[in-house]
Parts: structure tokens; C-alpha cells; sequence
């Protein structure tokens, strides 16, 4: 039962923080981007439009951009990534550049006033919410700042260029809504995808380490193999001694101890051989086998998981794949973690389609959750009563999310559902009340090849 917390635990170390994803090249060539922006347009209303600028200060702002841009990248290497506070400062640099030069050149007159939002975009996808709320409110002062107070757009013949007061109302409400809108989406976004590559990692995590097992109990189901001969032998000889022996006690017990470890040295090699094999032989076994075995760790929980197993033909052998033991662990604990009593897996089979039922009597998905369940959420807050029925479930999503994932790279189709209406009385519920999973093969993804015998077993490789 640790083992998705193991991996919840490792996922969460290797993540970056938010702001170690945002590289400070990718700020520097934003900027030259703006700067030589902000030049051409400096250079095209002044030299095509006959706009009268107050150029000295336009140009100590555009500068500032520039000599900003060349200490970074004569000080600070190509890789760096910023922290939370390095990133909240360059970003309040460029909004403070940007505000500044408005404040030059029109204030919300300047259509240009829309690139305020970049910053406040940039740092909702990248940044904490904290610093974003930063950004946003000192974005939304400097917007109504410029609006209020700013250096009049002047034309060719010297007459003050304005705007109708409605425009410019509607222009200076538009940036605030835009701010608070663009900073919600895109924070919601890029909060998903990150969610969503969190939960990728631990399911190849989780993946990687069902592949481990699988080999680690190979090479012990190897050793078994090669070591059963001389152990057969030691045995043997043992017992010819300890029959030879028997005038001599002291030789005999000795003789005894080695007939002993010899048993315990087999003993140890076939329980340790239970946790996987990748014997060419046990790479595949019957669909009830490896039901058995994905739900052997739950099975000693106090809730009984019944097997059932129906259809036409022969019962088909399937490929036993680390992803498909994960994927089905994952599900039969989910069931047994909600279950009261009780769990069902019921398997049908026709010659060309598996499917599989995962059923417990519990109280079914939450409704709230239901159109959500496969992909990755999290619940960060427990109340008590749900710590004392549930203590080692973890409510992240997680698990399910890992057990789609996978059984969807061997061919599945899952689907979600409740067995019972949630308002029934507990007299009225049926047996089989709670959460349904529904796996749904074609036979062809997941049968085992039964042609052309086994083939020869390859040497583990160090």
C-alpha cells in the first residue's frame, strides 16, 4: 500500500519548482524582441508620421531594455533558470520598461498599451500564485496610472492627439478584464499540464518499477533453475552420508544441518521467485492467473475479492506485461480501499473479446468526480471521518489515472461507472452497490502467441 505514495513521493521530488522551468534566455530574446519592437515604432512615428516625441526619454527607456539585456548575458550563463524572486523581478522590469514608455508616448491613447498583458501571461504559466497576483495588481495600477497621468501624443502640426473619454474608458476597463482573464487562463492552462505531466512521470515511474520486479524475479527464477541441480545433489549426498553416518553421531548431525540448509537454500530461492519471473514460459499465463496475481497484494486486507470467470471456448492465455499487472493492481485496490466487505472480478471471454468488471459494494465514485475519473486530480484536504474508513488512501486520482494509462498501452477501453443509484437506503441497495470499472479488451492486443513454441530463453544481461 506504499507504494503509490513511494512513487507520489518521487515524482514530487524530481519536479522542478514552478519558476525553475522558465529559463532566462527565454526572458532576454522576449526582450530584444520588444526593444527592437518598440525602436521601430519610435522610428516610424517620428520619421513617417511627424510625431512630435519627447525621443531622449523614449530612448533612455528602450535602453535601459538593452543594457538590462546585455548584463544578463555577459553575467549569468546560456542554462539559467530563474528562481520564484528572479523571475518575479525581471518580469515587474519589463511591465515597469513597458508602463514607462506608454507613460511617454500617450498613455492608453497608445494602442500599443495592449502588450502590458505579456508579463502578467508569462507569469500566470510560469510563476507561483502569489507572484502572479504581484504582477497583475501592480499591472492593473500602472494601467490606470498612465490612464490618468501621461506625455500627450503630439502630431506634425503640434495639436494634442485624444481619444473620445468613452474609448478611452472602454480600452482601460478592457486591459484590467484582460489582465485578471488572461492570468486566470492561462494560469488554469498551464496548472493542467503541468498536473498532467506530474502524473505521466509517476505513471512511467510506476511502470519502470513493475519492470524491475518482473526482472529481479527473473533473475531469481534463473538462479532457481541453474542452482536446482547442485542443490538436488548436496541434498542426495547428505542423505547417503547421514545413513552412513549413523555410528557416528557428531559427523551425522553435521550431515543433517547440510541436508537442512540445503532444503532452506530452496526455500528462500522459491519465495523470492513469487515476486516475478521473466522466464520465457511465464511470459504468458491464464487470464485468471494473472487476475490472481494482480490482486494478490490486496488480498489480505480483510475484504475477499471473488473471481469469476465465464465465456465460449478455451480459457485464453494471456501476455502477462508489467503494465497489465500494474494496471489491475491499481484497480483492485482502488475497489477494495472503498469496498465494505466485498469485491468482484468478473472476466468474460469470447473468442474475439476480454472483457473484465471490477465491482465492489461500496458507495460508488462521488458524483462530483465521476466525469473526471482517469485523468489526475488532487484532493488536498481530508476531513477525519474520511482519515479513519480510508487511512492509506491517498484521494489524488493518481492511481487511477497510472491504471488507465497503462491498460490503455496494452489495447483497453476503460470505462467508469456506478453499480446502484447513490439515494437508495441501505435495504435497498443491491450486493454489487458500488463503483464499476469496465476493461474491455480485443483479443488480439492481449492474447499470448501460441505458434511456433516458446523459443529459447536469452541469457540476463549484467
Amino acid at each position: 500500500m506504499s507504494i503509490q505514495r513511494d512513487i507520489t513521493a518521487q515524482s514530487a521530488h524530481f519536479r522542478p519548482e514552478r519558476a525553475d522551468w522558465l529559463r532566462l534566455r527565454t526572458l532576454i530574446f522576449q526582450r530584444w524582441m520588444a526593444s527592437f519592437g518598440q525602436l521601430a515604432a519610435l522610428l516610424v512615428a517620428t520619421r513617417y508620421y511627424e510625431m512630435q516625441l519627447p525621443l531622449g526619454f523614449c530612448f533612455l527607456a528602450v535602453g535601459l531594455a538593452v543594457i538590462a539585456n546585455l548584463t544578463a548575458v555577459f553575467v549569468f550563463p546560456q542554462n539559467k533558470r530563474l528562481s520564484e524572486n528572479e523571475a518575479l523581478l525581471t518580469l515587474l522590469f519589463d511591465l515597469t520598461q513597458l508602463c514607462f514608455l506608454l507613460f511617454l508616448t500617450g498613455g492608453l491613447t497608445n494602442p500599443f498599451a495592449l502588450l502590458v498583458l505579456a508579463p502578467v501571461t508569462v507569469s500566470a504559466s510560469a510563476l507561483e500564485l502569489r507572484s502572479t497576483l504581484i504582477l497583475g495588481g501592480l499591472a492593473a495600477v500602472f494601467v490606470s496610472f498612465i490612464g490618468l497621468v501621461n506625455v500627450p501624443l503630439r502630431l506634425a502640426d503640434g495639436t494634442i492627439f485624444t481619444a473620445p473619454g468613452l474609448f478611452t474608458f472602454g480600452f482601460w476597463l478592457s486591459l484590467l478584464i484582460g489582465i485578471a482573464f488572461l492570468g486566470l487562463y492561462s494560469r488554469r492552462v498551464a496548472t493542467e499540464m503541468r498536473l498532467m505531466s506530474d502524473a505521466l512521470l509517476a505513471t512511467q515511474m510506476a511502470l519502470a518499477r513493475e519492470q524491475k520486479l518482473t526482472d529481479l524475479g527473473g533473475v531469481v527464477a534463473a538462479a532457481a533453475h541453474e542452482l536446482g541441480t547442485p542443490l538436488a545433489t548436496i541434498k542426495l549426498i547428505s542423505s547417503e552420508l547421514m545413513d552412513e553416518l549413523a555410528d557416528h553421531p557428531d559427523l551425522a548431525e553435521d550431515a543433517r544441518l547440510i541436508s537442512e540448509q540445503a532444503n532452506r537454500c530452496r526455500e528462500i530461492l522459491r519465495s523470492m521467485g513469487k515476486a516475478g519471473k521473466d522466464d520465457l514460459l511465464l511470459r504468458q499465463a491464464p487470464l485468471e492467473a494473472v487476475l490472481q496475481e494482480a490482486a494478490e497484494p490486496h488480498m489480505s486486507r480483510g475484504i475477499e475479492v471473488i473471481f469469476t470467470t465465464a465465456g465460449t471456448g478455451a480459457a485464453p492465455i494471456v501476455q502477462r506485461r508489467p503494465e497489465l499487472i500494474h494496471g489491475l493492481r491499481n484497480l483492485v485496490q482502488n475497489a477494495v480501499d472503498f469496498a465494505r466487505s466485498k469485491v468482484w472480478v468478473d472476466a468474460q471471454f469470447t473468442p474475439d473479446r476480454i472483457l473484465l468488471r471490477i465491482i465492489d459494494d461500496g458507495d460508488g465514485f462521488p458524483p462530483q468526480v465521476l466525469g473526471r475519473i482517469g485523468d489526475p486530480f488532487v484532493r488536498s484536504r481530508r476531513d477525519a471521518q474520511d482519515l479513519a474508513q480510508r487511512p492509506e488512501y491517498e484521494g489524488m486520482g493518481l492511481g487511477l489515472f497510472i491504471a488507465k494509462t497503462l491498460l490503455e498501452r496494452t489495447g483497453a477501453e476503460l470505462s467508469f461507472a456506478n453499480a446502484a443509484d447513490p439515494f437508495l437506503t441501505p435495504a435497498e441497495r443491491p450486493a454489487r452497490s458500488g463503483a464499476i470499472v469496465e476493461v474491455t479488451w480485443q483479443a488480439a492486443e492481449i492474447l499470448a502467441e501460441m505458434s511456433g513454441g516458446l523459443g529459447e530463453n536469452q541469457p540476463f544481461l549484467e
